[in-house]
């Protein structure tokens, strides 16, 4: 369940590519590199479910920002998007 789920979210990033702007374009790859992470991190932890994959996603991107990764402006860029890809992932499911 949880790699159909990563599959729609990246096939949303990769839809985006032709028409997105440059700051869409770092954020959706900025998000996939997180996103793959926190898959791969609950593969091992055993969950399996959407709501797991939002939490660990999250925690990933607090983290960076906490590590200081992303400026206040990127920061609401790319959760932004995050919160935008999980919700039209969830709505397709």
């Amino acid at each position: 369940m949880i790699a159909d789920f990563e599959a729609r979210i990246l096939a949303l990033i990769d839809d985006m590519v032709e028409h997105a702007s440059d700051d869409e374009l770092f954020a959706s790859g900025y998000l996939s590199g997180h996103l793959t992470l926190a898959v791969a991190e609950l593969d091992q932890s055993g969950e399996h479910t959407p709501e797991a994959l939002q939490i660990q996603v999250q925690r990933s991107l607090h983290n960076a920002i906490d590590a200081g990764e992303l400026s206040p402006r990127d920061q609401a860029l790319v959760i932004g998007m995050w919160d935008n890809l999980y919700l039209q992932a969830r709505q397709s499911a």
